[in-house]
């Protein structure tokens, strides 16, 4: 009766379990491609969106900028415990004119992403200066004020 248990079980995990890796795709699939098809100063926004689909975000400070992320990870192999690791990350940067058109695209991959460096210098701001300090005292005044005192 063991023996048929343990076959049984060895059959069972033998079958669940997938030899084939298992990619998860963010974003647009396969964007580097995708992009190639994108041509500057012919494109225009309803070539992109039938190309590329929506845009993934669209800067707030400026309208006429999209960018387009794909990044696919997959599992590990079982001598490294399933862990994920990183296959593609890439970025698509579009810039659109004012008339619909595409003016500039970068395309940037996860090689390019390694080697962006960040400036280590920190930003220090006195709490007198800054705006919340001012709105917070003028708050205070105001309660503070003899009118309010009755």
């Amino acid at each position: 009766m063991n023996k048929v248990l343990y076959t049984f079980f060895i059959i069972l995990l033998t079958i669940s379990c997938s030899f084939k890796p298992i990619d998860n795709y963010h974003g647009v699939a396969f964007l580097e491609k995708k992009q190639e098809a994108l041509l500057i100063n012919k494109s225009n926004k309803n070539d992109i969106i039938k190309i590329l689909g929506s845009p993934s975000t669209k800067s707030i400070l400026e309208d006429d900028l999209w960018f387009y992320i794909e990044n696919r990870k997959s599992k590990s192999s079982l001598f490294k415990l399933g862990k994920e690791i990183t296959l593609s990350s890439n970025v698509l940067v579009l810039e659109i004119d004012k008339k619909g058109i595409l003016k500039n695209k970068k395309f940037y991959n996860i090689d390019d992403q390694n080697k962006l460096s960040f400036n280590k210098n920190k930003t220090s701001m006195s709490d007198k200066d800054s705006f919340v300090y001012g709105v917070i005292s003028s708050l205070r005044q105001k309660i503070d004020s003899p009118k309010r005192k009755k």
